[in-house]
Order: structure tokens, then sequence, then C-alpha cells
């Protein structure tokens, strides 16, 4: 008797697991660690990458949901290291828009662009 008990309980709490419902997130973050992590260890290339972070922010609208924070500040500096300054500012642009945190930082960016 105590084993169909156990056994019960085991299934309802199972059962209950199951239909939990998964967490959101509020970011929509695709392949954007996987990609920025390929940045580092060189597996792609710049442009890749561009195409890459492109590609998660129009999943991104297609979801209805924001992109994480410091994806266009990141592609920023991909196009600064591509030689697109003009490109590079509309992301730090971007990324203080969506993240007014990140002004400070954006700005120093910004501004060490350009010098060069």
């Amino acid at each position: 008797m105590k084993a169909i008990k156990l056994v019960s309980v085991a299934v309802a709490v199972l059962l209950v697991a199951s239909c939990a419902k998964k967490k959101e997130t509020v970011y929509y973050w695709g392949d954007y660690q996987s990609t920025l992590y390929s940045y580092y260890q060189h597996d792609k290339s710049p442009e890749q990458q561009i195409d890459s972070l492109n590609a998660i922010v129009e999943q991104a609208k297609a979801k209805n949901k924001p992109v994480p924070p410091g994806l266009h500040a990141q592609m920023g500096l991909l196009y600064v290291e591509t030689s697109r300054p003009d490109l590079a500012f509309q992301q730090f642009n971007a990324e203080k828009t969506l993240f007014p945190e990140s002004a400070p930082y954006m700005d120093f960016l910004m501004r060490n662009k350009v010098k060069k």
C-alpha cells in the first residue's frame, strides 16, 4: 500500500513538473553567446560575425523581443575592425538608446574612434 502511494505521489509530481511553463527571458539571445565566443576563438571573420549578429537582430524583431545588452556595441566594434566607422557609430548610438547606462562607455568608444 505504501508503495502505491509513493508511486502515485511520484507520478503526480512528474505531471506537475512536465506541465510547468518554460521561463521566458526578457531578451532574445539567439546564438549571440556562441557568436561572441567564436569572435574570441577567431573561428569566424568579422564580416561573418556581423552577419550573425544582424540575423539575431532580425530574429528578435520577428519575435518582438529586444536584443541583449552589448549586442549593438559588439557589432559597432566589428564595424570599426572592418573600417566602417559610420556604421559603427550607428551601432554605438543604438546601444546608448536601448541601454542608457551604457552611454559613458559608448561615448568613450566614439571619442577614441574619432581620433583614429
